[in-house]
């Protein structure tokens, strides 16, 4: 199951049964099976003392993904999403916040996928990969 929340902001996304179906088809064409997937929506600073209390990181950040998945082939975890940095992504690359939005959070399934991004070669499959689900 796929659900949306938010923390300390007020954020709701406005096509929720869109973004579920969506969601849904990125992890069956990746041959896994939803599992129980949270997106938190919040602010930076949030995120931030999360990045600190969580990963030891002192950096402001747009996501962060928590895994939770426990059966092979079911994704399941807790994505939080800082609003605030989305917009300012959105404002820098001249996208649209809805589009950043999106990239973002297939960047977060893709993490709960097993795809990782430390090298510039994870990078760069992951960056294709989230182009092409976005085009979907």
């Amino acid at each position: 199951m796929i659900e949306f929340f938010s923390e300390d902001i007020e954020y709701a996304p406005q096509t929720t049964n869109e973004l579920v179906n969506w969601i849904t088809t990125v992890v069956e064409n990746e041959r896994h099976i939803v599992g129980d997937i949270n997106f938190i929506y919040c602010s930076n600073s949030y995120l931030l003392n999360i990045n600190q209390t969580y990963l030891g990181r002192h950096t402001y950040t747009d996501i962060i993904t928590f895994d939770q998945s426990t059966r092979t082939n079911v994704i399941a975890g807790d994505i939080y999403i800082s609003i605030d940095q989305i917009r300012s992504n959105a404002s820098k690359y001249q996208e649209s916040f809805d589009k950043e939005l999106k990239r973002v959070m297939v960047h977060g399934i893709l993490h709960l996928l097993g795809y990782n991004d430390k090298s510039v070669e994870e990078q760069q499959e992951m960056s294709k990969k989230e182009e092409a689900y976005l085009s979907l």
